[in-house]
């Protein structure tokens, strides 16, 4: 089978008429993330379910809000997006072992030296640990719809005014849909106090994500991030006990998240055009 990646359109998808920009780059992932939110809120926000740790329905959530329609469904499209050329594998944050091991080592290390001088729960590492496997498949459905489909493709869509607008347009972009987030997982009284956390989170993450374009390293922030914003929402019973259901949770999704990067390695591939003045 002949390999596909941006430079690279199978022979079938020649003859198929373009799809509007706004359409492609725009609608559609909106309308991925408005489902995204939706699920979110029906099987947490609504039922407090941070809170009062279930174990079915945190599976229930992790399997259907962060790995369908938080991973495989934005991933679906992703894939017509490398096809048509609009992203390719630096976009969306899937690098090389090497270089993702080193952007996670030093991500970890800075995020330990945080949290050291100020963790939420004191010196009780424990709590900490729970808490971030627990809103880990979060974290990970947060990144691939927020900065790997909506940043990237709003980005694509205003590639043509240069680099300085669409790392800004990016930014503020994935601010705001972090924003919703805080209203559906924290909604009623509590939706103040987490409100602008999550406005930090989506621009440090946005930042974050922009400059080193690594999806684990920026899940492995936006994660630590959110413990900070959620950790007075959190079941108590969970900070100093075993929940198989979380570890089990976090493990599905990030087995997800590397099914997905190999996949997109196994079948992509992205081409460096040389510079004019570079050719013979």
């Amino acid at each position: 089978m002949k390999r596909e990646g941006p430079g690279l359109v199978p022979d079938a998808a020649v003859h198929k008429p373009a799809w509007n920009p706004e359409l492609r780059l725009l609608v559609i992932p909106a309308l991925i993330y408005a489902a995204w939110i939706l699920d979110i809120y029906l099987l947490e926000g609504r039922v407090n379910l941070f809170s009062r740790i279930d174990p079915a329905g945190v599976l229930l959530y992790t399997l259907v809000a962060c790995v369908l329609i938080g991973t495989i469904v934005p991933i679906l499209w992703i894939r017509m997006s490398f096809i048509a050329g609009a992203v390719n594998m630096f976009h969306i944050g899937f690098r090389s072992l090497k270089r993702t091991l080193a952007a996670c080592s030093g991500t970890i290390l800075i995020g330990y030296i945080l949290l050291v001088i100020a963790s939420p729960f004191g010196s009780d590492r424990t709590a900490f640990f729970n808490s971030f496997l627990l809103l880990l498949p979060t974290a990970i459905a947060a990144v691939m719809v927020c900065l790997t489909l909506i940043g990237t493709h709003v980005q694509a869509y205003v590639r043509a005014s240069g680099a300085i607008v669409s790392v800004h347009v990016g930014v503020a972009v994935t601010a705001l849909a972090f924003c919703f987030i805080a209203v559906v997982i924290a909604p009623g009284a509590q939706l103040q106090n987490v409100f602008f956390w999550f406005v930090c989170i989506g621009i440090v993450s946005a930042l974050f994500f922009f400059a080193v374009r690594d999806i684990y390293a920026t899940t492995i922030v936006v994660a630590g991030l959110t413990v900070f914003g959620m950790a007075n929402r959190i079941d108590p019973s969970l900070l100093h006990g075993s929940t198989p259901v979380v570890s089990l949770s976090a493990f599905i999704a990030i087995a997800v998240l590397v099914a997905v990067h190999w996949y997109f390695s196994r079948n992509f591939t992205t081409i460096l055009v040389p510079e004019l003045s570079e050719s013979p």
